[in-house]
């Protein structure tokens, strides 16, 4: 299915930036897996490239284009060449750390970061995710204030960009009984005594995006690095939540169709039985599923960007994105594996090679499964009180026996209702010596 949503400008731009990746990103891929780490001269020359901070406005060096499309394109060419850790790079300074800065700075702060922000120089984290509490931001990192100061002490984790990081928007508890009103953000700069960062952490995916932990050991913040107001920390974090959901719903989706894409092409090479893999029908089937699925997903996706770029796109919409189009990409890449065959699980193989450079989402800037789902269980509950069956059905012991479960089928090997031609041949009952009658 044709999509409109991109006009000649944003074709255009796409060629530049699939240029950019050719020339500056995918000869190093493999070394930034190897070294656990981007190179910053690559974002410095997709900066000067016009593939990064396109946002930042002009009168602090930036080009001031908000057209997501635009990141759409680059979120799309990135997925194209499978430099997944290059582009979540990319998105955590784009689509999260630039807007707390446009939020939530002062014009003062706006002149010390976003200058270096829109040329590559300086890079930025966000530090949320406590150890062992995930993202419980009732946690353990505490900044009490001294005279114009702030004594910063804590631990956070798994923090992107936490090794090349040159600012940390830090999240940190200031006043210890005030509930939710009592977390702040601060922005911690690279060089203050007592801030350090540990070694990139070693992750089952993503290689190339450094992840660290961050120690603050009596860090002295000066109040000029306070960001936003003072207890509105949490408050402050909802707000910017939007364009974080949207970067996950135009990335997820991308990646997802890329990966559809190079299986499709390797259903159709790969033979079995003296034919393409292609021409099964259980194959068939997997694939015109998958086609199906993408189709609807990118008609979301399509909305999602013009609405954002309207201002009209609501928390709870992008929630929903986010959701459905991370369980829609590990689908698709489950799936894919399995097409793949026993390839999909060697390490050497170039699609196996390809295929593991994309995480599952839902393992990104939180479990969408229970930060995003909110907006679900309110309406499994809706249904619940107005079928009472159906909470008889999922109740224990007592339950009702409707809807029967589904038999598996024999003809496709998934699960559904199953018929005469599908079922399972019975035994005849004629007595010893009797015969079985296998079906045609």
């Amino acid at each position: 299915m044709k999509r409109g949503l991109c006009t000649e400008d944003h074709e255009r731009y796409r060629d530049t930036v699939r240029e950019f990746l050719a020339r500056t990103v995918v000869p190093h891929l493999q070394d930034w897996d190897d070294r656990h780490l981007v190179d910053r001269e690559a974002l410095r020359a997709a900066a000067r490239t016009g593939v990064y901070a396109l946002a930042v406005p002009e009168q602090y060096g930036g080009a001031g284009e908000t057209d997501y499309r635009y990141r759409l394109v680059v979120k799309e060419e990135t997925a194209r060449v499978h430099a997944t850790s290059f582009a979540v790079t990319l998105g955590l300074q784009d689509d999260i750390v630039l807007h707390y800065l446009l939020n939530l700075c002062t014009e003062e702060q706006k002149r010390r970061w976003l200058p270096g922000f829109a040329t590559g120089d300086l890079l930025g984290a966000i530090a949320m995710t406590e150890p062992g509490a995930g993202s419980d931001l009732q946690g353990t990192t505490t900044a009490v204030r001294n005279g114009e100061n702030w004594i910063l002490n804590g631990h956070k984790t798994f923090i992107s960009s936490g090794t090349s990081a040159d600012i940390a928007v830090v999240a940190a508890r200031t006043d210890a009984a005030a509930g939710k009103r009592g977390l702040s953000l601060f922005v911690v700069e690279r060089g203050m005594a007592g801030f350090t960062s540990g070694a990139p952490l070693r992750k089952l995916g993503l290689h190339g995006q450094d992840t660290a932990e961050l120690h603050f050991d009596d860090v002295v913040v000066p109040q000029a690095n306070l960001l936003g107001v003072e207890g509105h920390g949490l408050f402050h974090l909802f707000d910017n939540l939007v364009p974080e959901r949207v970067g996950v719903i135009a990335e997820t989706a991308a990646r997802a169709r890329v990966i559809f894409e190079e299986t499709l092409r390797y259903t159709k090479e790969r033979r079995a039985f003296g034919r393409a893999i292609a021409d099964f029908q259980h194959t068939r089937l997997e694939l015109a599923e998958m086609a199906t699925e993408l189709d609807v997903a990118e008609t979301y996706v399509d909305r999602t960007i013009l609405a954002y770029n309207a201002g009209e796109l609501t928390a709870v919409d992008a929630a929903k994105g986010k959701w459905y189009l991370s369980e829609l990409q590990k689908r698709v890449v489950d799936r894919c594996l399995q097409l793949h065959g026993g390839y999909g699980l060697h390490d050497g193989v170039p699609g196996r090679a390809r295929l593991r450079r994309h995480p599952h989402p839902h393992h990104l800037r939180g479990d969408h499964r229970d930060h995003e789902g909110d907006h679900r269980p309110r309406s499994r509950r809706l249904t619940v009180e107005r079928w009472p069956s159906v909470k008889r059905w999922r109740g224990g012991r007592g339950a009702s026996a409707w809807p029967p479960r589904p038999r598996r089928s024999r003809g496709t090997g998934r699960c559904g209702s199953w018929s005469a031609r599908s079922a399972p041949p019975r035994r005849a009952s004629r007595g010893a010596g009797s015969t079985i009658r296998l079906p045609n």
